[in-house]
């Protein structure tokens, strides 16, 4: 895929998310430009893979490369990085939630750039004023 190309299709895959949720996250990104299956993110989140980039259908410049594009997009747009705690799914309470790692290094940085999610809170808010608008109908 050429540089332009997958600089597009991050592009399209974080408006898209926002538009939908308000909320951007880098392993949908990955999915949607399908470097990541879904199986694949569901075997992770339940302890199956070791660490994300495994599964990744990419080489690591590339993933770094969207990684800073995603960044880069999200700077531009004024968006609000918010970190998530990946817990392992499966395990029902809190002191036995596992901390997914996202890379074979579990470097800090690059563990915080993968579970960074961008919000744009004035989407956010027109969804939540558009939801309750939407039940106060339901229920008249």
């Amino acid at each position: 895929m050429k540089h332009g190309e997958i600089v597009g299709k991050i592009h399209n895959s974080m408006y898209q998310q926002l538009q939908k949720s308000g909320i951007a996250a880098p392993v949908q990104v990955l999915m949607d430009l399908s470097i990541l299956s879904k199986e694949d993110y569901e075997r992770w989140r339940f302890g199956k893979v070791d660490y994300l980039e495994r599964v990744c259908k990419v080489n690591l410049s590339e993933l770094s490369l969207i990684m800073r594009e995603i960044r880069s997009y999200a700077a531009k747009n004024k968006l609000k990085a918010s970190w998530t705690f990946y817990k392992q799914w499966g395990l029902k309470s809190f002191p036995h939630a596992k901390k997914l790692r996202f890379s074979k290094s579990g470097g800090e940085d690059i563990e915080k750039a993968y579970a960074t999610h961008y919000i744009n809170p004035v989407r956010v808010s027109e969804l939540k004023q558009q939801s309750q608008i939407l039940s106060k109908a339901h229920c008249e």
